[in-house]
């Protein structure tokens, strides 16, 4: 819904703050119906999207469709919304995608090659499902006509780029001092907080080691080589996780390895052995053990109660603008 309702308005302030209708936009879903979105808001829509294919060849044609999805993004495989995403595509329409929307892009065949942004929880399993995009953890990216953004306010940066291009810094100012936003972050600008708010760890040697080992997932390196790329002898870097972190450098590093395999686990149809190996672990009996250790249930738990929770929860909404 954050996703949703941060794109639609800057677009509706615009309308306002320039004292004319620049934007206009239509809601459509599936089959014309009602969604309910994941905070159990029940979204009213004004069409369907086998209606907006229709609408591709007519005066109501968009200039922009863009696509808005949540949780359990990647279960969805409705074939007439990814070929309307296909055929605006080719039609010359801007396609774009909200929160996790560049999962669809990619299942519609829309993103290989393409730069393209998500939300940093979708990332891992994301960039296993499609190699050929190039995701980014950035808040939004525009490529060509493509558009994509990480969910959460940054469908507001991505749409307020969109009204600069459009009418100028006068107008994107005036958008923002009626949203409340002091500034339009850039496509660049970090999605997550930074390492030291986010742990609330001061010591700038543990946040270098946590670095280290957040992008040396697949292939874990040895202590003493996460303590020489940080400039530490191995006992003081273990010394200061004890006193910093409240465990081992060894424990902490095979926690976020786990953290990593129960985003693939919950996102991604791979096979437990091969997100095993993304992760690190040498053997798919390993990485079970200490899956089990940590979650209290196996792999195959996890992805069983996922793929039950998910059980009739499936809907989609598309936005042309």
């Amino acid at each position: 819904m954050i996703a949703f309702a941060t794109a639609i308005e800057p677009l509706r302030i615009a309308n306002r703050v320039a004292s004319r209708e620049t934007y206009r936009w239509r809601l459509a879903s599936a089959d014309g119906q009602p969604v309910r979105a994941s905070n159990g808001v029940l979204c009213a829509v004004d069409t369907s999207i086998e209606a907006e294919r229709k609408a591709l060849g007519g005066e109501n044609r968009p200039s922009m469709v863009f696509a808005c999805s949540g949780i359990r993004v990647e279960d969805f495989n409705d074939k007439v919304a990814l070929a309307y995403l296909r055929e605006a595509h080719q039609r010359g329409v801007s396609v774009g995608g909200l929160c996790t929307g560049a999962h669809l892009l990619a299942r519609a065949g829309l993103l290989a090659g393409k730069r393209c942004a998500i939300h940093w929880e979708n990332l891992p399993g994301f960039a296993e499902a499609f190699p050929r995009a190039d995701v980014y953890a950035d808040l939004f990216e525009i490529d060509g006509n493509i558009y994509t953004c990480a969910g959460g306010t940054a469908s507001l940066d991505m749409m307020l780029a969109l009204i600069r291009d459009d009418q100028g810094d006068d107008i994107v100012n005036r958008v923002c001092e009626q949203a409340l936003t002091d500034r339009v972050r850039g496509p660049q600008d970090r999605q997550r907080l930074p390492l030291r708010a986010r742990l609330g760890v001061q010591d700038a040697k543990v946040l270098r080691a946590i670095e280290v080992m957040e992008a040396n997932l697949s292939d874990p390196l040895s202590l003493v080589e996460v303590a020489t790329l940080v400039g530490l002898s191995r006992r003081q870097v273990e010394r200061l996780f004890e006193r910093e972190m409240g465990r081992s450098p060894a424990r902490y590093y095979l926690e976020i390895r786990l953290d990593r395999a129960r985003h693939l686990l919950l996102q991604s149809q791979l096979p437990i052995i091969e997100i095993a190996v993304a992760c690190g672990f040498v053997s798919a009996s390993h990485f079970s053990k200490c899956y089990r250790e940590l979650y209290g249930r196996s792999p195959l738990q996890e992805r069983a109660n996922r793929h039950s929770e998910a059980v009739g929860a499936m809907a989609a909404s598309a936005m042309a603008v």
